[in-house]
């Protein structure tokens, strides 16, 4: 099963100004976002791959600290669809795909390694689940890898999804929720 982080956004909600990057905003423990997000998916998957922007040097270190390989992709500057996109074609030989998101570093490891369990077939998706919402990360099975490496732009996976039957896995944890839009949700 290959680990998959969606690591190449702009996080224009969180500065307008592109001045500050909410991946690199630093959590108590003063590591940033984006390396706890990485580190909850390489603990449960070791060798995931982290999909970013080509020049995102200091992404990119945090993301190697955290025990991600890193793949740079211009076509990553589409939006997440593209970088998705991406990321599967470079694991294109992978049994499924647990895709989790940077701006997640709540994520709990014990949810990541649930959701990959949960890919027992190839047409299998599944999800963590919180208090009856749908969250993070998505499991796919390998006989999703043709639609996913033709996925473009910023829409992800979600159209993909619209009428997929997906396996959800119930955490206590509302890790699987919480992601960092603004700065006031670094606080919560």
């Amino acid at each position: 099963m290959q680990g998959i982080l969606l690591a190449a956004g702009y996080g224009r909600r969180f500065d307008p100004d592109g001045v500050q990057d909410k991946l690199l905003a630093p959590l108590a423990d003063g590591r940033p976002v984006i390396w706890h997000a990485a580190r909850a998916l390489c603990a449960a998957l070791p060798g995931s791959l982290a999909v970013l922007r080509p020049g995102q040097t200091a992404r990119a270190n945090w993301l190697r600290d955290a025990g991600c390989e890193v793949l740079e992709s211009i076509a990553a500057e589409a939006g997440m669809g593209a970088a998705l996109a991406s990321a599967v074609a470079a694991s294109a030989d992978a049994d499924g795909w647990v895709v989790a998101l940077a701006d997640m570093p709540w994520l709990p490891v014990d949810a990541v390694a649930a959701v990959a369990a949960a890919i027992d077939h190839p047409q299998r998706v599944a999800a963590a689940m919180h208090d009856g919402r749908r969250g993070h990360p998505v499991g796919f099975g390998a006989a999703w890898g043709v639609k996913l490496m033709t996925l473009a732009g910023d829409s992800g996976a979600r159209e993909l999804l619209r009428d997929a039957e997906i396996l959800l896995i119930d955490s206590a944890d509302p890790g699987v929720l919480r992601d960092v839009d603004t700065p006031a949700d670094l606080g919560r």
